[in-house]
């Protein structure tokens, strides 16, 4: 499965940037989210992994 993840604005909670990949890297992604307090919007996505 794969998965679509947005870094979100601290201020006004935007998508500033966003990245598909395979459930694996899920865990390391949002790891490495909460030991900088990035906010993060995980959702499934239809896109391949490049």
């Amino acid at each position: 499965m794969r998965f679509e993840i947005m870094r979100l604005d601290e201020v006004d909670g935007t998508t500033v940037d966003s990245v598909v990949v395979d459930a694996a890297s899920v865990d390391r992604i949002v790891q490495q989210a909460a030991a900088t307090g990035q906010r993060l919007w995980i959702r499934p996505s239809e896109e391949p992994v490049p």
